[in-house]
């Protein structure tokens, strides 16, 4: 049985046989040819960043696949909040840049992306006509009784809800090649997409901001009746679709807001929420010189509806 001076007199052999291989040239192999360096990383951020948010999401709350080139996924990654996009009365919309240094071999990426953040419903200064959402269904029922009651988690409910709704949208808008932005991620209330610019660093204008030439004016309505045919083909409706729910980037437009898509068929106002789409957007086009008839442009998507 070994007493603790036999233990010590072991260690001590162990330590000098370890101390008659340390010297001044490396041991001989493979193991000399390993050398590490280590940057050091500046983890204090400021009062408008954090840390990208993309691996703090479920895989489903992530942008369908193949993902855009642009899309910033590394870990190491920072979120900058730039400013403030549009003001609404139930969300608002702020310009993001996700960022990553350049590390080792892996160069610098950045993005911007707009961040669409939905009020609770104590916050919101309007309230989307439940004629949205009739056929739709929360599936777990404490929230539809927290829902009714309008309790505080109600009203978070509430609030994700529409964000989900919109990302849901966007995943089979972008899938099904209609023209919206790129959903990233979802994350409670906030969204984040694709920022739509005008070339130039700045936000891309809407619709009812520009003035195209003719020629352009029907390159624009050529796009349009085809994303309005494509949601249509799917069952769908925008149905809040109006020059201002519309971005024009140079030669391409783009569809936004799309939290209250409606099931054409399944709501029973779905007719009606298609033929309001088709009424504004004609409307504005024949007011600036092309003639559109929205019955005929009615008929065109019910045909793919059906």
């Amino acid at each position: 049985m070994s007493s603790e001076y036999e233990t010590s007199d072991t260690y001590s052999d162990l330590r000098s046989r370890s101390s008659g291989l340390a010297g001044d040239e490396p041991p001989p192999g493979p193991a000399g040819a390993f050398e590490f360096e280590f940057h050091s990383v500046d983890e204090e951020l400021g009062p408008d960043q954090r840390w990208s948010t993309w691996l703090d999401v479920e895989r489903g709350s992530r942008g369908p696949e193949p993902r855009p080139s642009w899309v910033v996924t590394e870990q190491a990654a920072i979120d900058t909040e730039l400013g403030i996009l549009k003001t609404g009365k139930e969300a608002d919309v702020f310009l993001l840049e996700r960022a990553v240094e350049a590390i080792g071999d892996n160069p610098a990426k950045s993005s911007l992306l707009a961040a669409k953040r939905y009020r609770t419903e104590e916050h919101r200064s309007f309230h989307r006509s439940t004629s949205y959402v009739e056929g739709r269904r929360t599936r777990n029922s404490r929230d539809r009784r927290a829902m009714a009651k309008k309790t505080s988690h109600g009203r978070s409910v509430a609030a994700g809800q529409w964000a989900h709704a919109e990302w849901g949208a966007l995943n089979q808008l972008w899938e099904a090649g209609v023209p919206v932005p790129y959903p990233v991620q979802v994350d409670g209330t906030e969204l984040l997409m694709e920022f739509i610019d005008d070339g130039e660093g700045g936000a891309a204008p809407r619709l009812a901001q520009v003035r195209p030439s003719k020629e352009l004016l029907g390159v624009y309505f050529e796009q349009l009746r085809d994303g309005m045919r494509e949601l249509a083909r799917a069952g769908l409706a925008h149905g809040d679709l109006s020059p201002y729910n519309v971005l024009a980037q140079a030669e391409r437009i783009v569809m936004i807001d799309l939290p209250q898509v409606v099931d054409v068929v399944g709501n029973p106002k779905g007719m009606d929420f298609l033929m309001r789409d088709c009424h504004n957007m004609a409307t504005w086009f024949t007011n600036r010189g092309l003639e559109i008839d929205e019955q005929e442009l009615f008929a065109d998507l019910l045909a793919m509806v059906f």
